[in-house]
């Protein structure tokens, strides 16, 4: 590959995940207003996942050896049952736009869990801090009473958002050790092949079948769930899967910044949700915190942590 179309290509693989996913949170929202959450995410996962799948076979790339099935579901649990099936989940109690300020605190546990690859360092104080002070917007957000002007998010909702921000961090930083196709495509195609079964046996599981009827698929819903497996899933989400291989998790997570305010500009615009000077204080607390993080000069980057380098 060239250096420019590797540019190219990292340019506007940044660019899919900065601004279509923050977009699709609003999306989501739209979706889950009338279709079961975990039904509705597997279903679009397993049909991106067979398309990209069956596309890279017919490029002829060689199907996958049976051991590659396992860490496959394994980053698939993480990244789409625990991640995007606790952000539907949540969206069914809590707006588009706090949900993906929650959402944000991603990067926190990132870097958390990359100080424990090859043996556990203490992150610099810096770190630290952007660890503290992301927390502590969280705890704003979801502290019980009327503060500046705005309540809390709902605890069930944020906690749920909070595990798949854990499950997000943890499924980048693994994606580095385990072994995965050598071909993006096919890869991507496993985990979301993997992460769509597992949504869809959890949610028929906790009785989202009982939900299903004709009423469900409202054009709304059908617009949504078609837009987030286009764009959030095959587009979005194979420039996540080429990210995490042509640079690091640390640097792929600055998603973080742009998502919220994406979200919460669009959710205030088209759904009218309510933006309060709690959520906004909280948002530039907790992206903040993001900032003091990924300006660390001690934060450990593709060479010295082991990850790929760019090719």
């Amino acid at each position: 590959m060239t250096q420019a179309r590797h540019r190219a290509l990292v340019f506007w693989s940044f660019a899919a995940i900065y601004v279509v996913w923050g977009s699709t949170y609003l999306a989501i929202r739209v979706m889950v207003h009338s279709m079961p959450p975990l039904l509705a995410g597997g279903t679009r996962f397993i049909v991106a996942g067979a398309i990209l799948y069956g596309w890279a076979r017919w490029r002829g790339v060689p199907a996958p050896a049976r051991r590659l099935w396992a860490p496959a579901f394994l980053l698939g649990s993480l990244f789409f049952l625990f991640g995007n099936g606790g952000v539907s989940w949540a969206e069914t109690r809590i707006p588009s736009g706090l949900t993906a300020l929650l959402a944000a605190t991603s990067p926190l546990f990132t870097v958390v869990f990359e100080s424990g690859r090859g043996g556990w360092h203490r992150p610099p104080v810096r770190v630290m801090l952007g660890i503290v002070a992301g927390l502590g917007g969280v705890a704003l957000l979801v502290a019980p009473g009327e503060i500046i002007g705005g309540a809390h998010a709902d605890l069930a909702g944020a906690a749920a958002i909070t595990l798949a921000a854990l499950a997000w961090a943890g499924g980048s930083v693994l994606s580095h050790a385990v072994p995965l196709h050598p071909s993006p495509a096919l890869a991507t195609g496993m985990k979301m092949l993997g992460g769509g079964v597992l949504l869809m046996v959890v949610g028929l599981l906790i009785g989202e079948g009982s939900r299903v009827s004709p009423d469900i698929f409202t054009p709304q819903a059908m617009l949504a769930w078609a837009y987030l497996m286009v764009f959030g899933s095959l587009i979005g989400f194979s420039a996540f899967t080429y990210l995490l291989r042509a640079t690091t998790p640390a640097k792929v997570s600055t998603s973080a910044y742009v998502n919220p305010l994406v979200a919460v500009a669009l959710g205030w615009f088209i759904l009218g949700e309510t933006v309060s000077a709690r959520t906004l204080v909280a948002a530039a607390v907790i992206i903040g915190g993001v900032v003091l993080i990924r300006g660390s000069q001690g934060v450990r980057e593709s060479g010295s942590q082991g990850a790929p380098e760019p090719s």
